[in-house]
């Protein structure tokens, strides 16, 4: 029996945690930047926060190129990866909990955004929030159950970030008398919440149905590459602006302990994690800046841990992924041929986390 059988998926966080949680929430991004309290690994190490995590292991660089062509279909990164390996650390209080900063290099972060909300958001077996009161207006070769993971170029035309703002593409309420309809424009700039892959939680029932769309096969190898403990089977796509948070809580539905596995895309994050109770006297808690392409793995005992993020920090998104998902090259002469010319910007204030877990051993 996995531990997370004998978990409460609807039990709230202890007092300590979100008290920590509430502390953060309200700080001005100055005082976040400069806190203390909060490891930022993008600064490296250094006599103030040493005592916060230890270094554990490496992932080699051949490791993480390898990862990182699954998802261009074998074919190699165009740019060169940096000679070094990427740094594995360990948080000292909460065992398990893995932290590798800036894993993922920025071409392949690009091109796994491209992945998530081109193709795969447009594949309507994967849901969003917006499903549960709206329609979504997919393209006729969208409402294909049998839409393959194709190669990036072919997907994008399917792409919502494609469509006109007609009356024939209006997202429609279920039930009209209680929501409203809205545009393609308002759902990619503020509707859209998440997006979920393969497993298809069940927020009310807080389980997996037995039956499941696949999971995107690349991406599963990208995963795996990196991360060959466990199988990618569900991941969240979660969409965020400044102002949004998610709150405390414990990933406790999956029938196993594999770990967790989170990538930060865009704006920076601060990532609050928590274990033990007040009544074993043993409450701890870790507070992480999280910046594009850093990785958190939890593990052992982290795999239960209490987490969430109270703030969001604008204007962090690193500037060569601020123009997604225009074409980064035509940055300085805004070709009017790029198809996604009038998008330039879309992810200058957002973060988009991808959080993957294995439903079943």
């Amino acid at each position: 029996m996995a531990q997370g059988d004998t978990l409460d998926a609807r039990e709230r966080p202890p007092a300590f945690i979100k008290n920590v949680y509430k502390f953060y929430q309200k700080w001005s991004k100055d005082a976040l930047t400069s806190d203390a309290g909060i490891l930022d690994l993008s600064l490296g190490l250094n006599p103030g926060n040493c005592n916060m995590v230890k270094k554990t292991d490496k992932l080699s660089r051949p490791t993480v190129y390898a990862a990182c062509c699954h998802l261009q279909g074998g074919i190699g990164l165009a740019s060169n990866l940096s000679e070094a390996d990427a740094e594995v650390y360990e948080a000292k209080d909460i065992p398990g909990l893995l932290l590798i900063p800036s894993l993922i290099p920025g071409e392949t972060q690009r091109d796994l955004l491209s992945k998530l909300l081109h193709r795969d958001i447009s594949d309507q077996r994967h849901r969003t929030n917006v499903h549960l009161h709206h329609r979504l207006p997919y393209h006729a070769a969208q409402r294909s159950s049998s839409l393959p993971c194709e190669p990036d170029g072919a997907s994008r035309a399917l792409s919502f970030f494609n469509m006109c703002s007609t009356s024939s593409e209006i997202f429609l309420p279920l039930d009209d008398s209680i929501h409203k309809p809205f545009t393609v424009s308002q759902f990619l700039s503020r509707k859209l919440r998440w997006l979920t892959l393969g497993g298809q939680y069940d927020w009310t029932h807080k389980r997996y149905p037995l039956e499941n769309p696949p999971f995107p096969a690349d991406i599963a190898a990208f995963i795996h590459g990196l991360f060959p403990e466990m199988i990618a089977e569900a991941a969240i796509v979660n969409v965020y602006r400044p102002g949004d948070t998610l709150s405390m809580h414990r990933d406790v539905s999956e029938e196993c302990e594999r770990g967790l596995v989170s990538i930060s895309l865009g704006c920076d994050g601060i990532f609050v994690v928590g274990m033990g109770s007040e009544s074993d006297g043993n409450e701890k808690s870790f507070v992480i800046r999280l910046h594009s392409g850093d990785a958190v793995f939890m593990t052992g005992p982290s795999r239960f841990a209490w987490h969430g993020v109270p703030q969001i920090l604008p204007g962090t998104c690193p500037e060569w992924l601020r123009p997604w998902p225009a074409t980064v090259d035509s940055d300085f002469n805004h070709d009017s041929k790029d198809p996604y010319e009038a998008w330039r910007g879309w992810m200058s204030n957002k973060r988009i986390n991808l959080n993957v877990r294995q439903m079943r051993d």
